[in-house]
């Protein structure tokens, strides 16, 4: 007689998750298997995760902590599940993310379907024509430093189910094995890396910033793409006082704005003469700054605070076709170097 379990989690969603998780590939855990290991007995390896899942007894392994350079420097430290942890995160995410999803505001862009950096960076620009100045924040660790009491506020707050609760508390206290094999305690944060991290970090700053904003700044636009935001204003002292007080709210919730990446910048362009010390900034790979622009239709030039591509991330563009060693392979036709070469190129342009 076969034993009811405790929670009811379908075997299709299980299977779903798989599906999602091997579109997105990934690098193994702390256990070494690859997809294609696990793979190797799907049927036996799917059908044990959600039996675990199901009875309640599926216990996280430590996420393997690896380091990769950041673009501006130093290093970032991503936690990677191993294939059968994604695939649980998968599952749960699968069940969470449709409960939250349409409490969060339109101009919050990261982490979110049907949502796009470049959404984020078109209505920056529109809105740093009507507004004269522009404050840019971003979060100092943002995925490291979430608080988990709060975190799970927000998390109860709204869902009811048993066993999405249950896993994401004790995913948020699994440990990171570091390089070396030492197991680190965690008590904050959500690691980068981890499938379901994105929607609880999202669900924290919905929280801490959107929402807030929405609630005491009704008549103040800004836009959010994960960690890195701005907050538009009418004058310099607006400006000011939203950073006054928005330190004090990501203070007083356990975060903390980087001191080099959040500023106060004047949106010059050829009507606004004011002199400022920053007058350009950078938002999701693009550096905002007078330009000159070209009017089609008057066939004439003019100055214009916009978008284009920013040193950092050109930058990284010169890097990878660098990397990619076109110029000594000299055994590829012109066209055959266009194929290869396109469609990164048309993607870098887009």
């Amino acid at each position: 007689m076969n034993k009811v379990k405790p929670f009811i989690i379908s075997k299709w969603q299980v299977m779903r998750a798989y599906e999602l998780v091997k579109a997105n590939a990934g690098a193994a855990g702390v256990d070494k298997q690859s997809l294609s290991d696990f793979e190797r007995n799907l049927q036996d390896n799917l059908y044990k995760l959600w039996n675990r899942l199901s009875s309640g007894s599926y216990f996280l392994p430590p996420v393997k902590a690896v380091a990769i350079p950041k673009k501006t420097g130093g290093e970032r430290i991503l936690g990677i599940p191993t294939v059968s942890d994604r695939i649980a995160q998968m599952v749960v995410k699968l069940e969470f993310e449709p409960q939250v999803e349409p409490h969060f505001l339109a101009d919050s862009y990261g982490y979110r379907p049907n949502k796009s950096a470049l959404d984020a960076v078109g209505i920056t620009r529109q809105r740093c024509w009507r507004y004269d100045w522009v404050l840019e924040f971003d979060i100092k660790g943002l995925f490291d430093n979430i608080p988990n009491d709060l975190l799970l506020k927000a998390v109860y707050k709204h869902t009811d189910i048993p066993w999405v609760k249950l896993y994401i508390e004790r995913w948020l206290t699994a440990p990171m094995q570091m390089a070396d094999g030492e197991l680190i305690k965690r008590d904050k944060g959500t690691p980068q890396g981890g499938v379901v991290s994105p929607v609880l970090s999202h669900l924290f700053l919905h929280c801490v910033f959107d929402k807030w904003l929405q609630n005491h700044y009704r008549n103040t636009p800004w836009c959010r793409y994960a960690d890195d935001g701005v907050v538009h204003c009418q004058s310099e002292a607006e400006a000011q006082h939203m950073l006054e007080v928005l330190k004090y709210r990501f203070q007083s919730c356990g975060l903390e704005l980087h001191p080099v990446k959040t500023k106060i910048v004047y949106c010059k362009d050829g009507s606004r003469k004011e002199n400022y010390e920053q007058t350009s900034f950078d938002f999701l790979g693009y550096t905002f700054r007078r330009r000159l622009c070209r009017n089609s239709k008057r066939n004439s030039v003019f100055v214009n605070f916009t978008p284009a591509v920013s040193k950092t991330a050109m930058k990284s563009m010169r890097q990878r076709v660098r990397d990619l060693r076109v110029r000594v392979r000299t055994e590829l036709s012109l066209e055959q170097v266009a194929k290869w070469l396109n469609p990164m190129i048309n993607g870098w342009i887009n």
